[in-house]
């Protein structure tokens, strides 16, 4: 907490923080009379006429063509939970910061008073208008899943929840990448999804539109492999359960492990090595809870020849910052409607691809955050697929 940075000593973290991370800058001149006069009254009333008698106007005359609104509940914040929006309001800043540096989309936190899905709607839809894209963060599942398919139906724009389709686009990214190491295909692959949150649900949804055979995918939830035959699933558990685990796996995660090729952890928690050592050799594991990983990376190299983890110090880091600028900044400069399965899929082949056969290793099968190929490369596949899927408008 604040209280406990001691007032003599500088915290590099705090004093990065203080006063915030974001600004307002103006793009126009406001130096003479006649700069006042074309940014702001008489010369901005003929702009607002021209938008009132023709609405799309505004994603050429405002910034609305390349703005985003950051929206939260403040009821899922990184690994610390329900902390509420104005606990919230640092990690969206730092998004905004992340959509201008490496996507070159402005982006604006909105951190809402309420965890009301009813009323989230209402504010988001009401506050569209002002913004080009939603990008929904930190909802916690299963609310996120209704508040996110309601917009979607409702608005015009393109509404995307990062923690569920940002993780799982990069997952296919990284597994596109790593069955070129482990000398297999994707549809031959027996996987285990520890997690049935909202991150996944998405990555199960992604790895079937990437060409994951489906009945060899296994979830699991706090009691276990999700499956048929159990009656206590919510509604997004239950139609996962019908469309996966053909072979019917009961049980926990050792059951779930046994023969299994690859391990992708969105759970948190902690797996044990009597699991993992069921798992069929040269595999895969993909711990992703951060900070702490499902299973540390020296334990998890005993037991699969490729591993990555969602934290920075390790290799293979699974970011979600891969994707989310460049997809917000293909869709935009496409005037996409909304992010379709083909977007998607498209953004995470586009990362994959940014890196050549001779950079793909097992230390090595996503880019760096940092890397500048990644956002011009999702961009232009996102509006390219945007056009293909037709929805642009």
């Amino acid at each position: 907490m604040l209280t406990s940075v001691s007032a003599s000593v500088s915290d590099p973290v705090f004093d990065l923080h203080s006063g915030g991370k974001l600004s307002v800058q103006s793009t126009v001149p406001l130096s003479t009379r006649e700069d006042l006069s074309l940014a702001y009254t008489p010369g901005v009333a003929r702009v607002c006429e021209a938008i009132a008698a023709d609405e799309s106007l505004v994603h050429r005359l405002t910034w609305v063509g390349k703005a985003v609104a950051v929206v939260t509940d403040g009821s899922a914040v990184l690994g610390l939970g329900n902390i509420g929006p104005r606990a919230a309001m640092p990690v969206m800043e730092g998004k905004a910061v992340l959509f201008k540096q490496f996507g070159g989309v402005d982006a604006v936190p909105i951190c809402l008073d309420t965890q009301d899905p009813d009323e989230i709607v209402r504010i988001v839809t009401a506050l569209a208008p002002s913004f080009g894209g939603i990008n929904l963060e930190d909802i916690s599942a299963p609310r996120c899943f209704d508040i996110e398919r309601r917009l979607e139906e409702s608005l015009p724009i393109p509404v995307f929840h990062d923690d569920q389709h940002g993780t799982a686009i990069v997952v296919l990214a990284a597994l596109r990448n790593a069955v070129k190491v482990l000398g297999r295909g994707i549809g031959d692959l027996r996987i285990v999804v520890s997690g049935a949150g909202a991150a996944g649900v998405a990555v199960t949804r992604m790895l079937i539109s990437g060409g994951a055979d489906a009945g060899e995918i296994v979830v699991l939830d706090s009691r276990g492999c999700l499956h048929t035959g159990r009656t206590d699933l919510n509604p997004a558990k239950a139609a996962l359960a019908a469309e996966t685990n053909a072979g019917g796996v009961t049980g926990d995660i050792a059951s779930a492990l046994r023969g299994a090729d690859v391990l992708i952890g969105v759970s948190g928690g902690t797996i044990g090595e009597a699991a993992l050592a069921g798992m069929a050799p040269d595999g895969a594991i993909f711990a992703l809870a951060n900070p702490t990983p499902e299973v540390h990376p020296e334990i998890a190299a005993r037991y699969a020849s490729v591993v990555a983890t969602g934290r920075s110090d390790f290799p293979n880091q699974i970011n979600n910052v891969l994707a989310f600028p460049g997809i917000f900044r293909g869709a935009l400069e496409a005037g996409a409607t909304r992010i379709s399965d083909g977007m998607k899929v498209a953004a995470a082949a586009a990362i994959a691809g940014v890196l050549g056969d001779g950079e793909i290793a097992a230390d090595s099968i996503v880019p760096s955050p940092l890397d500048p190929r990644v956002a011009p490369a999702v961009a232009a596949a996102v509006a390219e697929a945007a056009r293909r899927d037709g929805v642009i408008r």
